[in-house]
């Protein structure tokens, strides 16, 4: 009977929950994404209702009207703080920066986005910011401004780092563009590499400058390459650029190189030495042929007449 009655009570405390548990499923969940409550684009009376982001169009000084929706799903009241992040964020106010939502209460927050006098048109973009019950929430605002629009895309600072091909891609224009890359590398041998134009996971904001890279596990060991990358994107946007890069086996290398300032040092050691023994030694004297007959002694065959090439300086220089 004692032991039924431990069992019983073991299994009452493990079902009891704890308020400390309670307290952390309220707030924010894994991740830091809020588990009980949300906030999104204004007008949506469900999920499938719901915009991705808010949308505004508008000319330079126009005073552009929206809402955000907070919902609190919990059974707490909520207290939010919003606020504006990036180019089009800073340019929105709120009815209020703080907003107090009770339990299982949806409220519209209405909210003014100003389009600066001086703004270039195109397209700005920025968030929407909540924060509460320590998560926080980023809603997405794109700005169409009224007036001619240029579509700019530039392909900058191409680098070849090992396996990787690293390049910076920058918005020149005043539109949002969505870039494409193709990507090509041509070695001593021929093609290496031959990746087709496709998307990149980028919306690149007016006047944006961001770096990527491209893996390329399967670069070679050893080659002489250049690489080509093409962008482009709406609006009639291209670009090009290139980088050329040698790849060489670092240890043999180095072996080969030692090898050859070796080779080097003593091939020139070698050609110093000789250079030296022929100034130090003397010329052996050459042979004279015995002397004709009835020549004066101490005269030879070779020594038959003066040779102009080595008169004295004097005598050469002399008048006949």
């Amino acid at each position: 009977m004692a032991v039924l009655t431990a069992v019983f009570a073991a299994l009452l405390h493990a079902l009891t929950p704890f308020p400390a548990a309670a307290d952390t499923a309220a707030g924010a969940a894994p991740g830091g994404a809020p588990a009980d409550w949300t906030a999104r684009p204004g007008g949506g009376a469900g999920d499938r209702d719901a915009r991705p982001y808010v949308y505004l169009e508008g000319t330079p000084g126009t005073a552009l009207q929206d809402r955000l929706t907070v919902t609190n799903s919990g059974r707490a009241p909520l207290t939010v703080r919003l606020r504006g992040d990036g180019r089009a964020g800073a340019w929105t106010r709120f009815a209020d920066d703080t907003v107090t939502v009770p339990p299982r209460t949806r409220a519209e927050v209405p909210l003014a986005l100003t389009v600066p006098p001086a703004a270039t048109p195109g397209d700005a973009s920025g968030e929407l910011v909540a924060t509460g019950r320590g998560a926080e929430v980023r809603v997405p605002v794109r700005v169409r401004i009224g007036g001619p629009t240029l579509a700019a895309l530039t392909v900058e600072d191409v680098e070849i780092t090992g396996g990787a091909i690293r390049y910076a891609l920058v918005n020149r224009g005043n539109a949002l563009l969505r870039p494409r890359l193709a990507v090509r590398v041509e070695g001593v041998f021929g093609t290496l590499l031959d990746r087709p134009e496709r998307p990149l996971p980028l919306e690149l904001a007016p006047g944006r400058r961001v770096w990527r890279t491209e893996p390329w596990p399967d670069a070679p060991a050893l080659d002489a390459v250049t690489v080509r990358l093409r962008v482009a994107a709406e609006g009639g946007a291209r670009d090009e650029a290139e980088a050329s890069g040698t790849y060489v086996p670092v240890a043999p290398a180095a072996g080969g190189g030692l090898l050859l300032l070796g080779g080097l040092a003593a091939l020139a050691s070698r050609a110093y030495r000789k250079r030296r023994t022929g100034r130090g030694a003397p010329r052996p004297p050459e042979p004279s042929e015995p002397p004709e007959a009835g020549a004066p002694p101490g005269t030879g065959a070779s020594h038959r007449g003066p040779d102009p090439d080595h008169r004295p300086l004097a005598q050469a220089g002399a008048r006949p």
